[in-house]
């Protein structure tokens, strides 16, 4: 199996770019590959410009009315309402409140001048929530057999990581 062989020379977790731009549509062909249903893949990718958002708000970085006005639509009506979500939001919403608690801890770490080994695995809660995705679709021998093709979606290596903070 070939999945997401180029996921680490093309960092998902390291982009700067915003919705609807070409990071969005490297998640979606690599979500592809899962042979996801295309509502999972959808409400990922939605997940995922909207996390890529906050986190720009976050970083004080700037963002278009454009991006801002998809991830408010995104967030409040079509997420909610995207058929794999509503099917699974009892398993998935208790994934995507750690994936928060994870990134909102690891932020706080890396703006306190910690950032850590700890802290970058903890910033990347996103592919918790796709192994989930994975492990509903297709089931959990699934979703072990393919875990690691998941963690090579995380492009970003630990040492570019910790020399972000050791340039600010």
């Amino acid at each position: 199996m070939k999945m997401c062989e180029n996921a680490r020379t093309e960092s998902l977790a390291s982009s700067s770019q915003t919705p609807a731009q070409p990071m969005t549509q490297l998640l979606t062909q690599h979500l592809q590959a899962f042979n996801l249903p295309p509502s999972a893949t959808a409400w990922l990718v939605m997940l995922w410009d909207a996390i890529q958002l906050f986190d720009d708000v976050a970083d004080a970085d700037p963002i278009t009315r454009d991006d801002l006005d998809t991830v408010i639509w995104a967030t409040l009506v079509a997420m909610p309402s995207n058929p794999f979500f509503a099917h699974n939001a009892a398993v998935l919403l208790p994934v995507v409140g750690a994936m928060i608690l994870k990134w909102q801890a690891s932020d706080k770490v890396e703006r306190a001048g910690h950032a850590s080994a700890q802290s970058y695995m903890w910033r990347a809660g996103f592919y918790d929530v796709v192994l989930m995705t994975v492990q509903l679709v297709h089931g959990a021998r699934y979703a072990a057999d393919n875990a690691h093709f998941v963690l090579g979606l995380y492009g970003e290596r630990l040492n570019d990581y910790l020399g972000e903070f050791q340039n600010a």
